[in-house]
């Protein structure tokens, strides 16, 4: 059985129809990458995991449990923690208050503690700035404390929503390398990623989503050779 497995998920905003039938899956252990273009859903298939809307149509099961109603407030004590688009940090307060509000839920100081170090491991750069107020880093030391907070609520599933987004070169090779890391730790990741040679190549599998639908699934390495994927998603 999957850790999580969506199936047959739709998704509406009004009228429209930001979801159809929409059916994918994570393994323990695994990085699932997925791509598409603007608007094609990624996004919001990540808000449905998270609770933040509930489909009309089909299911979501998380460690063989049906989450498919679970209030969004109930999710992160699941097991399931996003860095969302946008890093959406607590701006005026410090780096160090950032980190704990990501273990907000939790009661085991002894580990809350372990992790704040593993944090600061996955990224020096934070804890040389523990007292510096979120709002004043760059954009790549935000993009960190995002990952670095969601961490801290000690996820069974970690959900990265662009988090190479306006980042420098130099930062995407960074910010994937950490990708990469924190899956070899045990902690698998469903990546959405407008960079889609970045993701796939990090991927073990990926689908890809156009216009609310999943229209082709493969390893990343398939994917990656794909002519359809090239010409539409790669630029080659």
């Amino acid at each position: 059985m999957a850790l999580l497995e969506l199936t047959g998920i739709d998704a509406l905003y009004g009228r429209v129809r930001a979801l159809r039938g929409v059916t994918i899956a994570v393994d323990q252990g695994e990085v699932v990458a997925l791509i598409g273009s603007n608007g094609a859903g990624k996004t919001t298939t990540l808000r449905t995991i998270s609770g933040l809307m509930h489909p009309p149509n089909g299911s979501i099961m998380f460690d063989g449990k049906d989450i498919t109603r679970t209030p969004a407030h109930k999710i992160v004590g699941l097991g399931i923690c996003q860095s969302p688009e946008g890093r959406r940090l607590f701006p005026r307060m410090q780096v160090i208050d950032n980190l704990r509000m990501g273990a907000f839920l939790r009661k085991d100081p002894a580990g809350v503690q372990k992790d704040m170090d593993r944090v600061f491991e996955l990224f020096p750069r934070l804890k040389e700035r523990t007292t510096q107020l979120a709002g004043t880093l760059s954009g790549g030391e935000q993009q960190m404390l995002a990952i670095g907070r969601a961490l801290m609520s000690k996820p069974k599933l970690l959900m990265l929503d662009e988090p190479s987004l306006g980042l420098a070169p130099i930062l995407v090779e960074t910010i994937f390398q950490i990708v990469r890391e924190i899956n070899a730790q045990g902690i698998p990741i469903l990546l959405v990623e407008q960079n889609a040679h970045k993701a796939l190549e990090v991927a073990h599998r990926a689908y890809v989503l156009e216009t609310g639908s999943i229209v082709k699934t493969g390893s990343g390495k398939e994917l990656l050779n794909s002519p359809d994927v090239q010409r539409a998603y790669l630029g080659i």
